[in-house]
């Protein structure tokens, strides 16, 4: 969705179901999974368990030494790498940004682009752009790209399932979308940007995102904005009119009820890890999984 190069950043549950009914807090929570990355991914070779190292000859146990000696160093230069890594992307993100903000302007009509062959167009030329101008009138006033964010958003194959019907309408208004790297804490920040619309009165939507930063990033939190809206325009609910019969009684009384609806909207109100861990079950445990991993694939 946003302009940057964490589109493939890795997202790791296998932690999550012994570390939400341990009682785990949130920073023992994102060390597990992150242990349990590294683990998987052989980063620590050298963590041997204490009763194999006692039953290896003198020789062998030297041979582990060593082994722990070149993990130190690779260490070292992992640590460097992503610095260097981040500071690499933090350069490019600011050479980028004047072609997004040229973006920008096309989209939304603020820079008029010159037609292609303008500058060595003929008088006759000219004559047949000014005829075709005037019978046209409403199109030759539309300015910049109409809906340019929806359909580039619907052109991408996980965003497309998300957005609905009338979630289209709403996206309609969409003038920008800024991504933004963040440091304290790490992660990242995606702002959509609406011109004045009949849906909410924000202007700016924010989801943050932070994360553990190792070779793939690990998603931490996630931030949503609260959407004011309008009266009646509500795309994340919808009202649904169910009869309760009385006891006894043929006639039944009509019960207005809200119910949380798809949206792309949802995107914003992103899922949480309950504070009381010990009460969440397994099969809730695997659900939240499910809606972290495809909140951050959205993001």
């Amino acid at each position: 969705m946003a302009n940057n190069n964490n589109n493939n950043a890795a997202f790791n549950f296998a932690a999550l179901s012994s570390a939400l009914n341990g009682g785990a807090k949130s920073d023992e929570f994102v060390d597990a999974k992150k242990s349990k990355v590294e683990a998987f991914a052989g980063e620590d070779l050298t963590e041997l368990p204490i009763d194999f190292i006692n039953g290896l000859s003198p020789a062998v146990k030297k041979r582990v030494e060593v082994l722990q000696e070149i993990q130190d160093e690779h260490d070292e230069l992992k640590e460097k790498f992503l610095e260097e890594k981040a500071a690499l992307e933090a350069k490019y993100q600011v050479l980028f940004q004047p072609l997004y903000t040229k973006r920008y302007e096309i989209v939304n009509g603020i820079t008029e682009v010159e037609a292609e062959g303008a500058a060595n167009e003929t008088p006759a030329d000219a004559k047949v752009v000014a005829m075709v101008t005037t019978a046209d009138t409403a199109k030759a006033e539309e300015k910049g790209i109409p809906s340019f964010w929806l359909v580039a958003m619907k052109n991408n194959d996980i965003l497309a399932e998300e957005i609905t019907n009338s979630d289209e309408e709403a996206l309609k208004f969409l003038k920008d979308i800024k991504y933004t790297r963040i440091d304290a804490p790490k992660g990242f920040k995606l702002e959509f940007y609406f011109d004045k619309n009949p849906f909410f009165s924000n202007s700016v939507l924010k989801k943050t995102y932070q994360v553990v930063e190792e070779d793939d990033p690990i998603l931490e939190n996630a931030i949503g904005t609260e959407i004011d809206w309008l009266n009646g325009k509500c795309l994340t609910e919808k009202k649904v009119i169910k009869k309760k019969a009385k006891i006894g009684s043929n006639n039944a009384k009509p019960i207005n009820k809200t119910e949380t609806c798809e949206s792309f909207f949802n995107f914003f109100d992103p899922p949480e890890i309950p504070e009381n861990h010990l009460n969440i079950g397994e099969e809730a445990v695997e659900e939240l999984q499910k809606e972290m991993e495809h909140d951050y694939e959205i993001g």
